[in-house]
């Protein structure tokens, strides 16, 4: 569904990735780890076209991609679930769902009392402005703003980042609903529990470059790849 293939992305003369190449196919979910500055964010940003890559290839379901706009990358159904949980806090909860909302695609059907039953605490706060939101009721609607969208594809940027165990671990289990359902999913996540328990597949970046590629088993299995690359 998704193919990235040698890409090169710069913030200013800063050269942050060089030749990032992953895969996803339909249905799975694949995560990207790394430490802090890893560059894991930036290949979130440069597929969603928000920092776009300088060279190198970007196909979703076969369309090139890499010189298109966010919102037109948005349009042909991909979902983007950024780190720091933009929200519209002067909006309520269900207002920030009423904009983001666009018609199901085929086998989709995501709208706001569908994720307010995925989310039940939602359910409960629409009438509350984003900005007086907890991190986590934050991260529910970021979320939510996302599936109401009906991606066929969802970049998860850092979705556990700051949250207390508790809602760390209902989002795992959200999350796991969302595979289940056959969403395909691209995870970029530093709580390697989490990340290694949902994802069929890992990529390891460090330093802008892909350092491993493989299975989950064979990445626990990999000490010297974990110790190198992963470690803090």
């Amino acid at each position: 569904m998704l193919t990235v293939d040698g890409i090169d992305t710069y913030y200013g003369l800063s050269h942050i990735l060089s030749g990032v190449s992953l895969t996803v196919a339909p249905g799975e979910v694949v995560c990207l780890l790394g430490r802090n500055g890893a560059g894991k964010t930036t290949t979130m940003r440069s597929i969603m076209g928000l920092t776009p890559a300088r060279r190198g290839s970007i196909r979703f379901k076969g369309q090139e991609i890499a010189r298109k706009k966010p919102y037109q990358i948005a349009r042909l159904g991909v979902g983007f679930v950024p780190d720091d949980r933009v929200v519209f806090a002067d909006l309520t909860v269900d207002e920030n769902l009423e904009i983001s909302q666009r018609p199901p695609r085929s086998g989709s059907q995501w709208d706001r009392r569908a994720v307010c039953e995925f989310f039940p605490p939602l359910g409960a706060i629409g009438s509350r402005r984003a900005g007086f939101l907890s991190g986590g009721e934050q991260q529910m609607l970021t979320i939510a703003r996302a599936l109401v969208t009906n991606p066929e594809f969802l970049l998860l940027d850092e979705p556990t980042e700051g949250l207390a165990p508790l809602i760390v671990g209902m989002l795992e289990e959200n999350i796991g609903e969302l595979k289940a359902r056959g969403l395909t999913i691209l995870l970029a996540e530093q709580n390697q529990k989490v990340a290694l328990g949902l994802s069929d597949r890992a990529y390891v970046i460090d330093n802008g470059t892909i350092r491993f590629h493989g299975t989950i088993p064979e990445l626990q299995a990999s000490e010297d790849v974990r110790r190198k690359y992963l470690l803090v």
